[in-house]
């Protein structure tokens, strides 16, 4: 038998969001083509991984819809990319410090 009193609404994303979320993850890809050509050490790794978080947020929030998640599946997701941040951050840390 089948609930009709659902308690979750349905959302529908308008395609202008998605062409406009479309478009910033191709200039966040040209910037980051961009920034892979300036010389600037160490420190170009460090831009390259913010391009890459923003363009990767734009994704989770919009494509895969959890802008309209529950709070609690929120910040489950933020604290497995927060996890996720803290590994690839002392892995840098220990070829960058050997």
């Amino acid at each position: 038998m089948e609930d009709t009193n659902n308690s979750e609404e349905a959302h529908v994303v308008g395609y202008r969001i998605f062409f406009t979320v479309w478009v910033c993850l191709i200039i966040l890809t040209a910037l980051t083509i961009f920034v892979s050509g300036l010389e600037l050490g160490n420190f170009s790794t460090f831009i390259a991984m913010f391009i890459a978080t923003l363009k990767a947020a734009l994704v989770l929030f919009f494509f895969m819809h959890l802008r309209y998640e529950p709070p609690l599946f929120r910040v489950m997701a933020l604290v497995a990319i927060a996890t996720l941040t803290v590994i690839v951050l002392l892995t840098f840390s220990d070829i960058w410090f050997r």
